[in-house]
């Protein structure tokens, strides 16, 4: 760790995302992801951001990653556009590094080289809230967690019963459609969702970059369309005993580009007609029972989640001619079946104890099929199964009114391949009457290598061990001015080592312990990030104007040559003003600006420094009604956030939304 870390201090704004809230509403918000049960904000010494349904709901409603981008500490780049492949990096980790869950099951694709979730399948009208947790958590949720956690939590029904019908349309033949019907009857609770876009979209690589068009002036759009949903029932059968069980399902097509490379014979010409399928299905069900009047509650989960992938993948080598051009189809099929017991024991004076249990079993099968130049048969690439048995433990614990302590720590073993142990302490000291909380976390992280890392046939390495890291951090909270004003501060650190780098066979530093003339995966990078997150809301005016800011400073090094790691920009912020002239009208312009990154490990491929201006408004017709717009990049910035792939030019799009 560099001689610096210790005194990088850093702030993380908890609340960053719920502007409307006010600061006593934000501190006092009850989090379920940062100690595994229920807990008010202000006493969790871990670093965790909240995206309140109001932000989803006044973001872009077809995109649940526009949604997060509000998070400090979060980075977010996307391939070419709505529907492309979409990277998420919290405090600088690598895209598998963050474990993705709905509503506390994983969601991971166990078929993805690098284990982490595809966000463009999500369907945005599902979501309640999303929680995200930063810092090392692999000792409460064990593998992937190295980064932190993303907890999507669906919606959940209560009172009477409420339908709710938004619908958009706008620039690139965009239409959008989502609807949900929430409640709950006596003893039941239920809530369902569904919804549908289609997108013409724009071409992915090239669009509005000058010297591409130039060179290819017939780009072709590359369109998105996905449908789903979700739903989710309660009973409460009294004495103690509750059940839930939840659904979720998305289906995506995605036409895609292929990547321009001038040096190379494989690929000339980039703008191919391929396309890829997605599909999502996650199933839980879940029991509670209260035993001793409530002092231990017992938990039980059983879950599975199936992904599936297509990707008709074309390749241009010198013109498009059938001679010159490789067609394949790529079929990926996982499956991730869990079972958990959690337990939550109430200790008075001494706190409370959650301890528990888990098995995991994940499966991974590929296919390849030749269709270009020569057709042939569907050729098995991959079928394997990881089973993973864990045991976890968190003490919290009270150190009289003001002070909160948690220690955790967890044990998981990956059959066959390793096993690894990891802890985690947190502390956070209240100071009410002057609206202030400090918090502090550490802990280790660890990552299993993935299925594909361990035995593709081309470049697995079965005697890969877990990647690991140890991170902390620490700041503070602070409510001013009766609530007007909120802002947080956290310094963070993470150090990463064993991690499993792709190299070829005569790659340097290590080689291939076989002989695989494509090259292979081995546990030989070490990297080391660490910045500062800071997060404000003012209530400026009250009643008529407030201001939201997210603001993330990152070094993310490369230990291995002293490069900065790809696409990790030092400086990336958002603003944004929530002007409100009437009860009923509300005005939001937002501004998103970004610093230079490189594209590529080693310094390659530099993407300049962008800002971009968006804007939200919506008018209240009734109690029921009312109409919203928002525009995308308004001032025509030129930007990119993959090199040579496009982004959005100036947009607009138009919608209502009903509630009854």
């Amino acid at each position: 760790m560099a001689a610096g870390t210790a005194a990088v201090v850093v702030l993380s704004c908890s609340h960053s995302a719920a502007h409307a809230q006010s600061g006593a509403e934000q501190l006092s918000e009850i989090v379920v992801t940062a100690d595994r049960a229920p807990e008010q904000l202000n006493r969790t010494g871990s670093s965790i951001s909240v995206v309140s349904g109001e932000t989803i709901a006044t973001s872009n409603p077809g995109s649940l990653v526009d949604a997060l981008r509000t998070v400090p500490g979060l980075d977010i780049t996307e391939t070419g556009g709505p529907g492309g492949t979409t990277n998420v990096r919290l405090r600088g980790g690598n895209t598998g590094q963050t474990l993705v869950m709905i509503d506390g099951i994983r969601v991971n694709d166990p078929t993805a080289a690098s284990g982490d979730f595809e966000f463009a399948m999500f369907t945005p009208s599902a979501m309640e809230r999303i929680e995200v947790l930063k810092g090392p958590q692999s000792a409460l949720y064990g593998s992937d967690a190295m980064g932190g956690v993303i907890n999507i939590i669906t919606k959940k029904g209560s009172g009477p019963a409420q339908v709710n019908v938004r619908t958009e349309t706008g620039s690139y033949g965009t239409v959008t459609t989502q609807g949900s019907l929430t409640g709950s009857d006596g003893p039941w609770s239920y809530a369902f969702t569904g919804g549908g876009q289609h997108s013409n979209g724009f071409s992915r690589f090239g669009y509005r970059i000058p010297q591409f068009e130039a060179l290819y002036p017939n780009l072709e759009r590359d369109g998105f369309d996905r449908v789903g949903g979700s739903a989710r029932i309660g009973y409460d059968a009294g004495e103690g005993i509750r059940l839930e069980s939840g659904f979720v399902s998305s289906f995506t097509r995605a036409a895609y580009d292929g990547t321009f490379s001038p040096t190379s014979r494989a690929v000339q010409l980039p703008d191919t007609p391929s396309n890829v399928t997605r599909l999502l299905q996650t199933v839980y069900g879940r029991a509670s029972l209260d035993s001793f009047g409530g002092i231990l509650t017992h938990n039980v989960t059983v879950s599975n989640t199936h992904t599936e992938r297509s990707n008709y993948d074309v390749t241009y080598r010198t013109n498009m001619l059938p001679q010159n051009t490789t067609a394949n189809i790529l079929d990926y099929n996982g499956d991730s079946l869990g079972a958990e017991y959690q337990a939550n024991l109430k200790l008075g004076a001494f706190g409370s104890l959650i301890y528990g249990a888990k098995t995991q079993s994940e499966t991974a099968k590929t296919y390849t099929t030749a269709i270009l130049p020569i057709p042939a048969a569907i050729t098995p690439a991959l079928a394997k199964r990881q089973d993973t048995n864990s045991v976890f433990a968190l003490w919290s614990v009270p150190v009289g009114e003001r002070l909160n302590i948690t220690l955790g720590s967890r044990v998981d073993d990956v059959v066959d391949v390793g096993r690894f142990e990891t802890w985690r302490a947190t502390a956070a000291y209240t100071i009410a009457e002057t609206g202030t909380k400090f918090h502090a976390s550490a802990g280790t992280g660890a990552k299993a290598p993935t299925l594909f890392q361990l035995y593709s046939t081309a470049n697995g390495t079965p005697t890969l061990s877990p990647e690991q890291s140890f991170g902390y951090d620490a700041g503070v909270d602070q409510s001013l001015f009766n609530g007007r004003v909120v802002v947080s501060l956290t310094g963070f650190s993470n150090d990463y080592s064993n991690l499993i780098n792709f190299v070829t066979p005569t790659g340097s530093p290590g080689s291939c312990p076989v002989a695989q003339t494509t090259g292979c995966y081995i546990n030989v990078a070490k990297a080391e990030t660490n910045g500062i997150e800071v997060g404000a809301n003012v209530d400026v005016i009250p009643g008529l104007m407030k201001f939201n800011a997210a603001y993330t400073y990152l070094h993310a090094q490369d230990l291995g040559n002293d490069t900065v790691l790809a696409r990790r920009p030092k400086n990336f912020a958002r603003f944004a003003l929530t002007i409100t002239p009437t009860d009923k009208w509300m005005i939001e312009p937002r501004v998103t600006t970004v610093s230079k990154r490189f594209s590529s490990a080693n310094q390659v491929g530099q993407v300049d420094a962008y800002t971009r201006v968006d804007l939200y408004t919506e008018y209240k017709i009734d109690a029921n009604w009312k109409v919203f717009a928002r525009g995308e990049n308004i001032l025509n910035e030129h930007y990119q956030e993959v090199l040579n792939f496009g982004t959005t030019g100036p947009a607009v799009y138009a919608g209502f939304n009903a509630t009854w």
